[in-house]
């Protein structure tokens, strides 16, 4: 595996083009270099010397790729160099999964040699997403995961629970703050929404169970291996680069994972504070639990991905329908009419 790996890196020389070379070297190896020229589901092809026009796919496969409307037959005239299919990137999936040590190794050794700066990052990104250890839980059986990490915190799942529940803290302490710009009309009441709040957090823990793959499925970001998926801009369902990381698997995944976001739908500052202390103003009752909600639960928070956060106004506001408690219809109660006196009987 270890010299499959040196042979999928190989620069063309003296005719031994690996997979991963600048130019394949039959019809049969994948195109990875290639792929910044594809357009509209075309690509260039090259023959089995490494020029355009050499031979084509095996008989038969010509049919099978299209560029765009077009059907591009004619395979061996045109020199084209077919796809791998899915059988072949299974094989060659399995393959690395199944030895990953030795890829590792091999990957480490070209890259210290390699000045290309395109394969360099293929390399880097090769041996980083190999060199995983997700299944380890312990700083024992990871130490280094835990490089740079307090010595307070024994296991993963314990310091994401702690990463995640500074995140929500940084939030409340937000929201205190903004109470010293309040006027003194519903200052106090705003302090008195705020302490109920830090009180119901304090119970829940701050919500940490958001990052910690040992809670509930329901509860938890994060599937029980640990990877996290990015849930895309506030504007959309999901994320449209498909996004996905384990902070769990590597010392570099934890730090990475620290630029995601969790970012506020409708906006904290923007819109649910401010929301919040006009309606203080009112003699209404607030439901304050609905703006808890807003402000700390996945209710209205997206996991995303650093570029798929947005900064711009998302110009959304808060449901006016839930701002207040519903109050109880006022029910008269009505006197039952005493009964008759009884006349007495003679």
């Amino acid at each position: 595996m270890a010299e499959m790996c040196r042979g999928a890196f190989k620069k063309e020389r003296g005719g031994g083009a690996g997979f991963l070379s600048e130019r394949p070297a039959g019809p049969s190896a994948p195109a990875v270099e290639r792929q910044d020229q594809e357009v509209a589901g075309s690509r260039p092809a090259f023959g089995g010397n490494g020029d355009q026009g050499g031979q084509g796919p095996p008989p038969g496969r010509g049919a099978e790729i299209r560029g765009g409307s077009q059907v591009l037959g004619g395979a061996a005239s045109q020199g084209l160099c077919p796809p791998p299919d899915v059988s072949e990137i299974q094989r060659f999936l399995d393959a690395f999964s199944s030895q990953t040590d030795g890829i590792v190794r091999a990957a480490q050794g070209l890259l210290s040699g390699e000045e290309a700066p395109k394969r360099r990052k293929l390399l880097a990104d090769l041996i980083h997403n190999l060199s995983q250890n997700i299944e380890a839980e312990s700083r024992e059986d990871d130490e280094k995961w835990f490089q740079g990490v307090e010595s307070r915190f024994k296991t993963k799942s314990g310091y994401m629970r702690y990463s995640c529940e500074s995140r929500i803290r940084s939030y409340m302490k937000e929201v205190g703050a903004y109470a010293s710009s309040l006027p003194p009309s519903v200052h106090a009441k705003f302090r008195q929404i705020a302490k109920a709040m830090l009180e119901k957090l304090k119970s829940e823990r701050y919500n940490g169970f958001y990052f910690d793959r040992r809670a509930e499925k329901k509860a938890c970001l994060c599937t029980p291996e640990g990877w996290f998926s990015c849930q895309g801009p506030f504007d959309t369902k999901d994320c449209p680069c498909r996004h996905s990381i384990n902070p769990y698997g590597n010392k570099e995944s934890r730090i990475l994972f620290s630029t995601w976001n969790l970012d506020h739908v409708i906006e904290k500052k923007r819109t649910i504070l401010p929301t919040l202390a006009e309606a203080l103003a009112d003699r209404r009752d607030v439901d304050w639990e609905y703006f808890y909600r807003l402000l700390f639960t996945v209710s209205n928070l997206k996991l995303v991905h650093i570029a798929c956060h947005k900064k711009t106004n998302h110009n959304l506001s808060c449901d006016k329908r839930k701002i207040f408690r519903k109050s109880k219809p006022f029910c008269r109660v009505q006197k039952r009419p005493s009964p008759a006196a009884k006349t007495p009987q003679i």
